[in-house]
């Protein structure tokens, strides 16, 4: 059994032990945004915290809530990424938001009915947690993978965050379907017992990452930047500045600012957009089961596919996918329409991503990556803000949530558009020749030896 295991992380690209370790954070934080992002607590706040609260107000304070949460990690990634590089402590500051994101998981479990407020307030600090974590996490990708194996490493990490997260979401539908076999009262209880195990599932499998992956070293004589408002805007800037440098590095990001606001409204507001149809949550849980079952094997897909015809014509595939999706949605009636469209979703959205993480980490040199992943962040969180605000302002506006569904699709053609542009060879050469003027050598970055287990 585990040569069997062994030979298929092989297959996955994922042939060392600092590979895997990394791979596996992707298993243990998708269950965050599979439980928490997309169902469980979709549905637990639409139909029990916002008690009280008309539907229209729940789900555009439940989008403002994100987009306020993304909102601060926006401001904070470049300079806490920058401080990352130059001290060498992309892990530490990895596990400080991890510990964050922790903590606001498990004050889920207190939410009863009622209790919008503190729900939303859990679940942005567990937002600004999960979405932290994953810069430093994103960031050490350039660290631990060489250039020929960053698309089928990173897109091996989004697969086995399918499975991982989906391994637990379908435990928790039988906790919330059939609350009594577990000693529960009903549903509600189930709900928290299941934020509970968010929480321990997230914690214990990111232990590998910190046991395993070596610590970059710190980029010597570089100053850390001042953590004061005058030290963040001055640092913002000189990141913004150094961009300039990468030309090609800085279209993806234009062109991930456009299409990742549609991907992330899809993630985080797509089940409270079924709950408001009427669609039942057990057909809800199981349309997710399915994205994250059918988004494993096409994650892999799209790094195998990515090494032969290259990551930005597999990226446009998916846009063009996303596009039919956001049509479908619109015209979305019964729960076989949901399932249909969590089938497509399922085979893009692994893939879409983990490109766009490996094809930027292409595109930067490696003794900046945490303080440009942290750019990256910028512009993701950006998205995450824009996205949902877009689609709370259009279901204010029109009182349609159907409407602002397809407003989503003009982010897709836009984004495809600007990919369009991007050069990826000439990207590459810009990043190595920055690496061979810091110093740097081609082979990968000189590390420190992990911290072996007590």
């Amino acid at each position: 059994m585990r040569q069997l295991a062994t030979s298929l992380l092989a297959r996955m690209g994922l042939t060392r032990p600092e590979l895997r370790a990394w791979a596996v954070y992707d298993w243990a934080n998708s269950a965050y945004i599979t439980t928490v992002v997309a169902v469980v607590f979709p549905i637990y706040f639409a139909s029990v915290a916002s008690e009280g609260l008309a539907r229209e107000v729940a789900t555009s304070r439940f989008a403002t809530a994100t987009a306020v949460s993304l909102a601060v990690v926006a401001v904070l990634s470049p300079v806490l990424g920058a401080l990352s590089d130059r001290a060498g402590r992309l892990k530490s500051l990895l596990g400080v938001f991890l510990v964050l994101g922790l903590l606001s998981t498990l004050g889920l479990a207190w939410v009863g009915p009622g209790d919008w407020a503190w729900a939303l307030v859990c679940f942005a600090v567990g937002n600004v947690g999960v979405t932290g974590s994953n810069v430093f996490y994103d960031a050490l990708l350039r660290h631990v993978a060489r250039d020929d194996e960053l698309d089928r490493v990173s897109t091996a990490g989004y697969a086995l965050g399918y499975l991982g997260g989906g391994l637990l979401l379908s435990a928790q539908l039988v906790l919330l379907s059939k609350p009594g076999w577990f000693g529960l009262a009903d549903a509600a209880v189930a709900s928290r017992v299941a934020f509970v195990s968010v929480a321990l599932w997230w914690g214990g499998f990111a232990l590998p990452l910190f046991l395993r992956v070596p610590e970059p070293r710190p980029v010597e004589g570089a100053e850390p930047p001042a953590m004061s408002l005058s030290g963040i805007v001055a640092q913002l800037a000189e990141t913004l500045r150094a961009l300039r440098e990468y030309r090609q590095a800085l279209l993806l990001l234009v062109a991930y600012l456009l299409y990742s606001d549609g991907i992330g409204t899809i993630i985080r507001l797509s089940t409270l957009y079924g709950t408001e149809l009427g669609i039942g949550r057990g057909a809800l849980m199981l349309a997710l089961l399915m994205t994250q079952a059918v988004g494993v094997p096409c994650a892999v897909l799209f790094g195998r596919v990515a090494s032969r015809v290259g990551a930005r014509p597999a990226l446009m595939f998916a846009l063009l996918v996303y596009m039919g999706v956001t049509l479908l949605g619109y015209f979305l009636r019964t729960p076989t329409h949901f399932f249909v469209l969590a089938l497509l979703v399922g085979t893009v959205q692994g893939g879409s991503q983990a490109l766009s993480r490996s094809l930027f980490a292409q595109l930067v040199p490696r003794h900046r990556a945490a303080e440009l992943f942290g750019l990256f962040s910028v512009f993701e969180k950006v998205t995450a803000v824009l996205g949902p605000l877009v689609f709370a302002v259009v279901v204010e506006w029109t009182g349609s949530s159907r409407q602002a569904v397809l407003s989503l699709l003009g982010f897709f053609c836009a984004g495809a558009a600007v990919l369009s542009r991007v050069d990826v060879e000439v990207g590459r050469r810009a990043a190595r020749e920055a690496e061979a003027r810091a110093g740097w050598s081609a082979a990968p970055l000189p590390v420190r030896p992990p911290v072996p287990p007590a």
